[in-house]
């Protein structure tokens, strides 16, 4: 079973990414901070080389620069964990008593940082090349590090390089926040849960954001690991270990493990040799208990490390302005695009700040003058919407349709796949997770496309030295929305304001000539039913699209104080020139990387065939 004993095929890999070329009209610009070195060196057993590459992508699809750009993210992630552990081991021990009892004085803080060092923890995949902090980093709002990645695959390579998975990697900042996912029989909507598609529901946890923390570990294109157990197994060698048994007791090491434990932690999840069983470690009832028990407290403990002012700090010019609009007042364009913000363009209504959204219907010019009635608005709803957004060709997940080295196909439609987001959760259906209450699955139709209405918060942070997201820099390349289709903050409203004014009849990459996608061309959305009509049209001018964006750029936290860890960031930043470079600009920034999206064979009857059945149907 031992499968990493193999020679690695990294020589074809190297080849084919060296012949790849990246667009000379972008500039990379160093960016290194002067921050402290990170760990060198690899963790796990050098003496076992990787298996080969999965590459069935197209030239053009994977960046060039990303053996190095993972190699880089790794390092940093190495630096933060080394930084959390002697975090621990500076803290003093709490104290445990009470009835209830409970760990006073510095049991909290010990939780978080738990926490902390369970988030980068690289251990914690097959080949020990993947923590969860790996797609998100401080230094971008705990979202996707690598620009080149969010400017071409969209989804991160998992720890077998390169399965990869179908959406962009979502911010961890304010996801505590969201509730139980729950059906409003009144406004006859969704609200809560954590992923693009609600899938984390925290229906066992009561916190949707500690069963999310439960996902990435054993899914096949992240870490990889085939069993939960896989984690306490781990965690029986981890370095930390001592603090995770002082935070949640000691049956940890009474997990009496089979022999072959290694070998099948060391394989990554889908591989055929484990067909369709889930649990290949083979423990008694008791020794799995302990482990179930073990995986909630890793998703609670870094449930915690989010919640804390570490990660989701309310740290903003905005939350300064709120505390005191005297001394901490916004800019004449930051105050413009928040009036807008609330008013005119409508972002009120599904990311709420704590007050009234103005326009009403009935007066689509009017101002919210009232009082702000929340001092920590998380700038959503908690709801879910479908944008309308194009599909994005570039999104690995569209080409893994043939079986890897261990036998597995991540998506065998290719593209006849459709991401239906809470729909395709509601039926139980490919690519998500089964659902834990059928009484949701009659919903599934009036759910098709509808992606979680994510936090404004933080939208806008990136690395100091990167100071912007906007072209031509420096700048940090981010994406946005569920499948990385839009590239600037500029494009983000202008899509709001005139997805419906410019709308075409075509797929991404094929916009009438005369026309620039993005500016004045949006394709058709991948997903039509269900299409919120609430934005599209919103008449707002080139001017107060910048407005918002300035506004957006104040929900950035470490104003107030400094945001931990965000200087870790060592890789380069992005610039361009107006003059030579067509596409350097917010508005058509990325459009370089366009690709035309093939022709689209029928939706996969595993996807659009599944009761109940979308209505209308989905070509």
């Amino acid at each position: 079973m031992k499968r990493r004993k193999l020679v690695a095929l990294s020589a074809v890999f190297v080849t084919a990414v060296a012949a790849l070329l990246i667009s000379s009209q972008t500039v990379l610009v160093s960016a290194h901070n002067g921050a402290a070195p990170a760990q060198q060196g690899q963790k796990g057993d050098p003496e076992e080389p990787p298996p080969p590459f999965y590459n069935p992508y197209p030239f053009g699809i994977l960046p060039p620069d990303l053996p190095q750009e993972i190699e880089r993210v790794l390092r940093e992630v190495d630096f933060i964990e080394s930084e959390a552990l002697a975090q621990l081991r500076a803290l003093p021990p709490p104290t445990l008593t009470n009835q209830p009892p409970l760990l006073a004085h510095t049991g909290q803080r010990l939780n978080v940082l738990v926490g902390k060092a369970l988030n980068f923890d690289r251990n914690i995949s097959p080949f020990n090349d993947r923590a969860c902090a790996f797609c998100h980093m401080p230094y971008v709002g705990f979202s996707g590090p690598i620009p080149s990645v969010n400017l071409t695959m969209v989804a991160y390579p998992g720890s077998y390089n390169f399965r990869a998975g179908k959406r962009t990697a979502q911010r961890y900042t304010y996801a505590p926040s969201f509730p139980v996912l729950n059906f409003n029989d009144t406004q006859q909507a969704f609200f809560g849960g954590n992923f693009w598609d609600s899938r984390a529901t925290g229906y066992l946890l009561g916190s949707p954001d500690a069963n999310q923390a439960q996902g990435p570990p054993v899914d096949t294109q992240e870490h990889a690991l085939p069993d939960t157990a896989c984690i306490a197994f781990r965690l029986q060698s981890a370095v930390y270990k001592s603090f995770f048994i002082e935070l949640w007791g000691d049956d940890l090491d009474a997990i009496k493990f089979p022999h072959n434990t290694e070998d099948i932690c060391e394989t990554p999840g889908g591989a055929s040799i484990f067909g369709t069983d889930t649990m290949p470690i083979k423990l008694s009832p008791v020794d799995r208990a302990i482990a179930n028990h073990v995986y909630d407290h890793w998703g609670q403990s870094i449930d915690q490390y989010e919640t804390s002012v570490d990660v989701s700090a309310f740290s903003s010019k905005f939350d300064a302005f709120l505390f005191n609009s005297t001394t901490n007042p916004l800019s004449a364009d930051e105050m413009a695009g928040y009036n807008l913000f609330r008013g005119k363009a409508n972002c009120n209504s599904c990311h709420l700040d704590g007050r009234s959204t103005a326009p009403s219907p009935a007066a689509p010019h009017s101002e919210d003058t009232g009082t702000a009635a929340d001092k920590r608005p998380v700038f959503t709803c908690f709801g879910s919407a479908n944008l309308g957004l194009p599909l994005n060709p570039r999104d690995a997940i569209f080409y893994q349709n043939k079986p890897d080295f261990f036998g597995f196909t991540p998506n065998p439609y290719g593209f006849g796949y459709r991401d239906l987001g809470l729909g395709t959760f509601l039926r139980s259906g490919f690519g998500s997770w089964a659902s834990p209450n059928d009484t949701w699955t009659q919903f599934a139709p009036t759910s098709d496309g509808k992606m979680q209405t994510s936090s404004a918060r933080n939208v806008a942070m990136t690395p100091p030295q990167c100071p912007t997201t906007e072209a031509p820099g420096p700048y940090f390349q981010k994406q946005f929305f569920h499948n990385g289709y839009i590239k600037s903050l500029k494009q983000l409203v202008h899509f709001y304001n005139t997805r419906d004014v410019y709308p075409f009849n075509v797929t991404s990459g094929h916009c009438p000539k005369g026309t620039t996608e993005k500016v004045d061309c949006w394709p058709m959305a991948e997903v039509k039913n269900n299409e919120d009509m609430t934005v599209g049209k919103l008449g707002l001018t080139d001017t107060e699209e910048n407005q918002i964006v300035a506004f957006l750029q104040t929900l950035t936290d470490g104003f107030t104080q400094p945001y931990p860890d965000i200087n870790t960031f060592t890789g380069m930043c992005m610039t361009c020139n107006p003059a030579t470079d067509p596409n350097c600009s917010p508005s058509r920034q990325g459009n370089g990387f366009l690709i035309p999206t093939p022709p689209l064979p029928p939706c996969a009857s595993a996807v659009c065939g599944v009761s109940p059945f979308p209505s209308p149907p989905i070509p």
